[in-house]
């Protein structure tokens, strides 16, 4: 599944303006993340990019960009960890972002001795960003899902393969949601509905419908 740059955006939390940004090298700095499946247009994003995505936002809460980078160097040229980024388990706390061990974690930034870290996030659950709210990213809405190995992690209908997409254009053709049934017998009218509202939710990342914050 190759995800375009509107729907990892709402899946990750990023605006477009970041991912456009978050994909070209700083001054002296290498790039954020660069996807996977495609970096030149169209841009496509892999599963493992939207959730490294979600590691970015979550750091861009508590941390510059300057860090992120700062901190993304450091993993990749000094601690040679080649892996995608995410393998990793990023922590920030205001000052500086690490990389955990069971007992102790990393100093990415500032490179001095290691610390505790007492709670560590898991980025898969929803979380807010700006205020706004990011949902689970396996489980974005009651009735939808997004599973790797379910249509190659194309957001579905829970319990189905039915894409939400071809649901929620059903609706908004005029189709009423007690009817979406006829076209899909799995598909309950609850579900269809939330695959509408997940639509409308991945459409507000348009620039065209969305007033782009501007934060990098």
């Amino acid at each position: 599944m190759a995800y375009d740059s509107k729907l990892a955006a709402a899946l990750s939390g990023a605006t477009l303006r970041q991912l456009a940004h978050w994909r070209k090298a700083g001054v002296s700095r290498g790039a954020v993340l660069i996807p996977e499946i495609s970096s030149t247009r169209p841009v496509l994003y892999s599963f493992r990019d939207v959730v490294s995505l979600r590691t970015c936002v979550k750091l861009r809460n508590d941390a510059s960009l300057q860090k992120i980078r700062r901190a993304l160097d450091t993993l990749r040229d000094d601690l040679k960890e080649s892996d995608h980024l995410s393998s990793y388990t990023l922590v920030a706390d205001g000052s500086s972002i690490y990389l955990p061990a069971p007992d102790q974690a990393v100093d990415l930034v500032r490179k001095k001795a290691n610390v505790v870290i007492h709670e560590l996030i898991d980025v898969l659950q929803p979380f807010y960003r700006d205020g706004r709210h990011i949902p689970a990213l396996l489980q974005p809405r009651a009735h939808v899902t997004v599973d790797p190995a379910v249509r190659g992690g194309i957001p579905v209908i829970k319990g189905t393969r039915v894409p939400c997409d071809e649901v929620a254009a059903l609706l908004r053709d005029g189709i009423p949601a007690e009817r979406i049934s006829d076209y899909y017998p799995s598909v309950t009218a609850t579900a269809a509905l939330d695959a509408a509202d997940f639509a409308d939710y991945v459409n507000s990342y348009d620039p065209l419908l969305r007033p782009n914050t501007g934060r990098t």
